[in-house]
């Protein structure tokens, strides 16, 4: 696979999450997936993704950075959104808030095999210490 067919094929994954076509994940992430820290499998990680569309329900995966060399990609995901109650441990109670997560991907056959991935946290922790308007 070429780098431009990875950063393609991660576009159509990306397209999936934000349609919300769970059925499709599997054409994107492999069935013995290893998320760090979420656990393994697909099941699993299917699971997270909807735990967190639901506490989150305007959730929309836009990506900021991607760079693609098989077998991996990193991207920069950015994220503007208004969690239903706590996030990551954190009261956010509705308010609206925007951070990064920066996510490494390794693929192999053509489907994600394994995820590292890092919440900016502290993005999220300095608008809360902000009164909201």
């Amino acid at each position: 696979m070429t780098p431009s067919d990875l950063a393609e094929l991660y576009r159509a994954y990306i397209a999936c999450l934000n349609a919300r076509d769970w059925a499709r994940l599997d054409r994107f992430v492999g069935d013995a997936v290893v998320h760090h820290p979420a656990g393994r499998g697909l099941a699993t990680y299917r699971a997270m993704l909807e735990r967190d569309v639901a506490e989150i329900p305007d959730l929309r995966f836009e990506i900021g950075l991607l760079v693609a060399e098989p077998p991996h990609v990193a991207a920069r995901l950015l994220f503007d959104c208004t969690p239903k109650g706590r996030f990551l441990g954190l009261p956010v109670d509705g308010r609206r808030v925007a951070f990064a997560e920066n996510v490494i991907y390794r693929f192999a056959d053509g489907r994600i095999a394994e995820v590292w991935s890092l919440v900016d946290r502290g993005a999220i922790e300095r608008q809360l210490a902000t009164p909201a308007p």
